[in-house]
């Protein structure tokens, strides 16, 4: 299984398209992808312009598959641009599951 964390801290005035985004590339991922078991894009309850994802894939296979999909490609360059930073605003780290 390969997992991942990330946290995102999003320009000021720029939260309402990077959820937009977000969430079309959720759904998107959750519809075409079944051996993505998750893809949860959450916001911090109480600092502004604070986010993180969740996904979890069955494997390496299906992690580089989404990585590679063509709503993938369309999506995540505007998500970046909504960045404080572009991708230094981005924190990424992966994860092994625990049982």
């Amino acid at each position: 299984m390969k997992i991942f964390f990330a946290t995102l801290k999003v320009k000021a005035g720029k939260e309402k398209d990077f959820e937009k985004l977000q969430q079309e590339l959720s759904k998107l991922t959750h519809d075409s992808e079944p051996d993505t078991h998750v893809y949860d894009v959450i916001k911090h309850s109480e600092t502004p312009g604070l986010y993180a994802v969740y996904a979890r894939f069955k494997d390496e296979a299906a992690f580089q598959l989404h990585q590679t999909t063509p709503f993938h490609d369309r999506l995540v360059p505007p998500i970046v641009d909504c960045l404080e930073g572009g991708a230094a605003g981005m924190d990424l780290a992966f994860y092994s599951f625990v049982g």
